[in-house]
């Protein structure tokens, strides 16, 4: 017997099922929902304008939007009078779109569209890594001019980070959608207020106004937030039930995240992409990983209890980066030669992934330590959005019995962190790392709940002072600005 094919009427039935639009005109309500992340603002705009000609790949955690992203730029390109047989959605994990080549489908789609170079295929490819050869068929359709503008979805990366940069230099650009970010929650929920910025992360501080304080209702807004996840459905529930507890909210979060942001990616992500023939030590490793959150990695210790290789462990804590569930820190050096040999601090990409993985339950609603650590992990994950938009580099710097927890390495207005749970927190890192690296001299900040901003050179230690929630406010609306600069779209 012959390997099963789906036929043509087969294939048809389906993309009738997922483009809806070329019957009614319009995006059902369901699936492009009203409320728009930054991305689906300003990605239909990149897409119509495609100058210069570019891909666009978002990339992302599970539950983050990507999908929703996608329906809602078929939405506004309808409405910015594209016709609507123009616009096509492939998803590409559907079970029979699965054995068919890629060039195979977009073929179809071309034919059927009549499309043109004067009248290009929009085409939305969801769950791209889940056909064969994706990277070097984005390379054909790019090099052989196809009239096609793709924009496209991945919760992996499929392939190996160079054989991507490879194929993709000059043919796509990669667009991070990262779990949402304080700004983006206060707008959720109606408590959103300006902030000022200006073109860099360090302009943006250095206009602080000296004694300002972060208003005192965030606190509240902000332990919701970090508790609950920064993923819209549950940040979505969490406002149109005030009045549930906050158990109740941490145990869905933690229920929902574990079946579809941990179980989904170690074992069917990481699997399809990677090959990987064991998922069960992958996620073993992931629990070692969360026990350890924001601490330094030790691999030998890593290894010697889960019974690891060291060059094992290397792949498989690559897949969970690659996975977009959690996301390693190289210790600063100042020297781009020494700067990935020495010890590497780890982070989640959400902490709420890290609480549903151990499945905490209620625990870290009374622990000190562990809130504290969540703490530090979303302040991290805050500063790492703006970095990926703004291609800067981020640290943590360790030497000896000093270190400093995160490093915004911008090559001409670098900065430091040091996260804190009061104004008092001790200064001794940060004056090390200034003192071993001056180029941080008046860039230094402790950032902590209860602070007031006091600049630098304001201090006898130089060493400034940042409200914690303004700073997430700050970082917040920078980062929107970097992905607007970032699309073209500012």
């Amino acid at each position: 017997m012959g390997v099963w094919r789906p036929q043509p009427e087969d294939l048809q039935r389906v993309f009738d099922e997922q483009n809806p639009w070329h019957r009614t005109g319009e995006v059902p309500a369901t699936l492009a929902r009203p409320i728009e992340r930054p991305l689906a603002k300003l990605l239909w705009r990149r897409l119509h304008d495609d100058d210069p000609h570019r891909f666009q790949l978002v990339l992302g955690p599970r539950r983050v939007g990507k999908t929703t992203a996608l329906y809602q730029t078929v939405r506004h390109l309808i409405a910015a009078e594209v016709a609507p047989t123009r616009i096509w959605w492939l998803r590409l994990d559907h079970p029979l779109l699965l054995p068919e080549n890629l060039g195979d489908l977009v073929r179809a789609v071309l034919a059927t569209s009549r499309a043109s170079r004067e009248r290009p295929v929009f085409l939305m490819l969801d769950e791209l890594v889940y056909t064969d050869l994706w990277d070097l068929w984005l390379k054909t359709f790019f090099d052989e001019k196809w009239p096609v503008r793709i924009a496209a979805t991945s919760s992996a990366t499929a392939a190996l980070r160079k054989r991507r940069l490879e194929s993709g230099v000059g043919r796509w650009s990669e667009q991070h959608l990262t779990p949402y970010l304080f700004t983006e929650f206060l707008a959720l929920v109606g408590a959103d207020r300006p902030v000022e910025i200006g073109d860099t992360l360090a302009d943006s501080l250095s206009g602080l106004h000296h004694g300002q304080r972060a208003d005192l209702d965030l606190a509240g807004r902000r332990r919701l937030f970090m508790l609950v996840g920064g993923f819209p459905e549950l940040l979505t529930a969490a406002r149109d039930r005030p009045d549930e507890d906050e158990p109740s909210r941490l145990l869905e979060s933690q229920q929902v995240l574990r079946a579809d942001a941990v179980e989904r990616a170690i074992y069917k992500d990481i699997p399809q992409s990677f090959g990987v023939d064991n998922p069960m030590m992958l996620e073993r490793l992931l629990y070692v990983l969360a026990a350890q959150i924001t601490g330094l990695l030790s691999p030998s210790n890593i290894c010697s209890e889960l019974g690891l290789s060291q060059p094992t462990f290397d792949r498989y804590l690559a897949y969970l980066e690659q996975a977009f569930l959690v996301f390693t820190l190289p210790n600063y050096s100042g020297r781009e030669a020494t700067v990935q040999k020495r010890g590497r601090k780890l982070y989640f990409v959400d902490g709420a992934i890290r609480n549903a993985a151990l499945q905490r339950g209620l625990t870290p609603l009374d622990d000190p330590t562990e809130l504290g650590a969540l703490l530090e992990n979303l302040v991290a994950a805050t500063v790492r959005s703006l970095a990926l938009h703004t291609g800067v580099r981020l640290h943590h710097w360790r030497d000896g019995k000093h270190e400093v927890d995160l490093i915004f390495d911008d090559p001409g207005q670098p900065l430091a962190f040091e996260i804190g749970s009061s104004p008092d927190h001790p200064r001794t890192g940060l004056i090390a790392l200034r003192e071993k690296h001056p180029r941080f001299r008046g860039r230094c900040y402790i950032v902590a709940p209860q602070a007031s901003v006091t600049q630098p050179d304001a201090t006898a230690t130089g060493i400034g002072t940042l409200p914690l929630d303004l700073f997430l406010q700050v970082v917040g609306a920078q980062a929107e600005a970097a992905l607007a600069a970032r699309l073209g779209t500012a």
